[in-house]
Parts: structure tokens; C-alpha cells; sequence
């Protein structure tokens, strides 16, 4: 059986998590209709890299699990979802507090559920920008989520199979 967290509760556990606490990522919020995480970086000495600007890695690790946590949130437990792939665009150097706002619309999960009730694998991908005290984009890191509905759910409403 699955543990079901709230979103109050995954937002603490997130801010203990190591990779997180150790680079300084702080999660802010987290919707309680699962649409919404903001995510926050401090520059200091441990998040730091050699030119003296936010750590590449730091910025990346803001967004990891974000749009896979928010997506299966709301697609629930009939789905699988784990992140595929990603990458990232440095766009220019990131110093003092960043953040990151990642959305998922519930009409995107109602899309996704529809276009996977026949079980077909859906790779959909989420741009997510890492946004400095001005209001700049310094990074733009693109996520692309596997998503499939699972082979044990129960056939959807609606089916032949129903």
C-alpha cells in the first residue's frame, strides 16, 4: 500500500530531504490541488561554484521532482510517473535568491489520463524557469515525464472492458 502525503506534508519532509537541505533548496508552497510547487535557492558558500555564482547543479536540482510529483498527484494512483529526461539552458549568471514555479494545470492531467486510458506510453515535457530577484530568467531547464497508466489499474470509466 502507498503512503499518501498532503502537500503541507511532502513540502517538510522535501525541505529535510539531503540533497535539498544540504544545497540550500527551500520549498515555499505546494498547492493543495497539486497544480503549483514554488521552489527557492539563497546563494551562499555551499551552493556556490568556482566562478563565484550559483551552482549549476543547485539550479537543476530545484526543479527535479516537481512536475513527476505533480502530475502523478493528480493523476493518482491508476498512473505511473517518474521523470525520463532533462536538460538545461544556463542563460545567464545566477546570483542572490532564485526561484522556481512549476505549474500543472489540472486540465493537463485530464488531457494526459484520456490520451493514456489504452495504456500508451506519454512522454510530455514541462519548461520550468529558474527566475532571479529581478524577475530574469537564468536558467530554463526542460523536463520531460514518463507517464503511463498502469497495467493493474482498473479499466477506466467508459471502456469496452468497463
Amino acid at each position: 500500500m502507498r503512503h499518501r502525503l498532503g502537500p503541507r506534508t511532502l513540502r517538510v519532509l522535501l525541505n529535510l530531504w539531503p540533497p535539498f537541505l544540504g544545497a540550500g533548496i527551500r520549498v515555499r508552497a505546494i498547492a493543495t490541488d497539486w497544480s503549483y510547487a514554488r521552489v527557492e535557492l539563497v546563494h551562499g558558500l555551499l551552493n556556490s561554484n568556482v566562478f563565484g555564482m550559483h551552482f549549476g547543479g543547485s539550479l537543476y536540482a530545484m526543479t527535479d521532482p516537481f512536475p513527476a510529483i505533480l502530475l502523478q498527484k493528480q493523476l493518482g494512483p491508476d498512473f505511473k510517473v517518474v521523470d525520463q529526461a532533462a536538460r538545461i539552458e544556463y542563460l545567464k549568471p545566477g546570483h542572490g535568491r532564485v526561484r522556481v514555479e512549476t505549474r500543472v494545470a489540472p486540465g493537463e492531467a485530464a488531457r494526459l489520463r484520456e490520451a493514456g486510458r489504452d495504456g500508451a506510453k506519454l512522454l510530455p515535457e514541462y519548461p520550468v524557469e529558474v527566475i532571479d530577484e529581478d524577475g530574469d530568467v537564468v536558467a530554463r531547464v526542460y523536463r520531460t515525464v514518463y507517464v503511463r497508466r498502469r497495467r493493474d489499474a482498473p479499466p477506466p470509466a467508459g471502456s469496452a472492458a468497463a
